[in-house]
């Protein structure tokens, strides 16, 4: 007879690799993404980031919260 709590450690621990491993594999998408302009087209990114700069505060945090507010709701709708 095979007792079955012992394997529960053992299925905890796949789901915490398997949720590592995601967890990384975004971070290397995100990271990818992020650096792939600078890589690409590094002047006009100095030319966008001068932009930016000259950008009121006050125009810049309700792009932020958008921005935000999006990602929250794409990682909502397409979890597992």
């Amino acid at each position: 007879m095979i007792c079955t709590w012992r394997f529960f450690p053992l299925l905890t621990l796949t789901k915490d690799v398997v949720a590592m491993k995601t967890f990384f594999s975004l971070l290397g998408l995100v990271m990818i993404v992020e650096g792939l302009p600078y890589f690409a087209f590094p002047d006009r990114m100095k030319n966008w980031m001068r932009k930016i700069q000259e950008t009121p505060d006050s125009s810049l945090r309700p792009i932020g919260f958008v921005v935000m507010c999006a990602g929250l709701a794409i990682t909502y709708l397409f979890r597992e």
